[in-house]
């Protein structure tokens, strides 16, 4: 099978904030090495699931996700300003709520929080996770704080999509420049990438792309 075809470094894409395109690389070949890290690799992943858990530990799933959240006293329909107020009312909650729909789907057997969307194969995530495909572009979320970092995200997944690219790593740290040392981003950008439609699937760096400060992650074909 013939691997994708590197793409070279795309202007507008390298002017976006946070982000760095990088040269394509030959994809990791496996060594015995990798026996002897499988151990350190294990305990990453549970480090990684425990943190990922007590990201959304506040989280309470809709017992009915399909029912609809109604107000015991609706506005009066004659007073445009309270119609006005409430849709505002359930537009916030809504989004409030979009952050924590799907956690469940994230979790993978082996424990790194991997995510492959309905339809795409196992074979596609294990390739991902060997760097089959080249990584060509990255976005470092660094210092950002929770509303930069979303919109960040979102803008260069759109570059990305338009420009082509396979395959991109997002940097979100591992939380040791935040409060208490606890990551703040890893489990919302796991989160938001589980709901964008340009994303099929993602999984944690290998340590000599980041570990379990970086995802890797696959995006759909374009056109």
């Amino acid at each position: 099978m013939k691997r994708p075809a590197a793409r070279g470094p795309l202007r507008s894409l390298a002017e976006l904030k946070s982000i760095r395109v990088i040269r394509p690389r030959a994809p990791a070949s496996e060594s015995p090495q990798a026996t002897s890290e499988a151990p350190a690799q294990s305990q990453s992943r549970r480090q990684a699931h425990a943190e990922f858990r007590a990201a959304v530990q506040d989280v309470s799933p809709l017992q009915n996700a399909a029912s609809a959240l109604h107000n015991s006293r609706a506005p009066s329909q004659t007073n445009p300003q309270a119609l006005q107020r409430e849709r505002d009312n359930r537009a916030v909650l809504a989004e409030s709520l979009n952050d924590c729909i799907g956690v469940d789907s994230l979790l993978e057997t082996d424990e790194a929080l991997s995510y492959r969307r309905p339809g795409v194969s196992a074979d596609s995530l294990r390739k991902l996770r060997r760097s089959f495909w080249v990584v060509q572009a990255e976005l470092d979320l660094h210092g950002h704080r929770v509303a930069e970092a979303h919109e960040a995200l979102g803008e260069f997944l759109r570059e990305s999509i338009q420009h082509g690219l396979r395959c991109v790593r997002i940097v979100h740290g591992k939380g040791r420049g935040s409060r208490d040392g606890v990551p703040v981003l890893k489990g919302k950008v796991r989160v938001w990438l589980a709901r964008r439609s340009e994303v099929i699937a993602f999984c944690q760096a290998r340590p000599a792309d980041g570990g379990a400060g970086a995802l890797l992650v696959l995006l759909k074909p374009s056109g």
